[in-house]
């Protein structure tokens, strides 16, 4: 008969493992997916892209409100696999939002939107900076 050393660190790393399976992938939030988003500067213009691999455009909706934008929409995905046939499942399907703040001094009625190979570009003008004014001072001398 040989001896199994017991490791009770080693038991308890392998147990939450297979409890952590059970849950979803890391880019599905409590109601659905949340997509991934970069916002950066280009010149003139605010550009806020997310990629949206899967996604029909047209299940898409873009609001600019307060300074804030919302993307939501959703992904369907047909297959003809039962689930209980899957050894692992991450690819996910079903309805996503993502609300970023912008910032200040963009012209959200102005933003345009294109989707490219999976990739929504969102493009925002900014806004023209009010010129500094030189105000001359009155001098009252009595």
């Amino acid at each position: 008969m040989s001896l199994i050393p017991w490791s009770p660190f080693f038991d308890s790393i392998n147990g939450i493992e297979k409890f952590m399976d059970g849950f979803p992938a890391p880019t599905r939030g409590g109601n659905g997916l949340i997509p991934a988003i970069d916002v950066y500067d280009a010149q003139d213009t605010v550009v806020v892209e997310t990629s949206l691999p899967g996604v029909d455009p047209k299940h898409v909706e873009l609001n600019i409100e307060n300074g804030v934008i919302t993307i939501k929409g959703s992904s369907e995905r047909k297959t003809e696999v039962d689930d209980k046939n899957y050894y692992r499942k991450e690819i996910r399907s079903g309805s996503f939002m993502r609300q970023i703040a912008l910032p200040q001094g963009v012209k959200g009625e102005d933003a345009t939107a294109s989707f490219e190979n999976g990739i929504l570009k969102i493009r925002i003008p900014k806004a023209e900076l009010p010129k500094a004014k030189t105000i001359k001072i009155e001098v009252n001398d009595k």
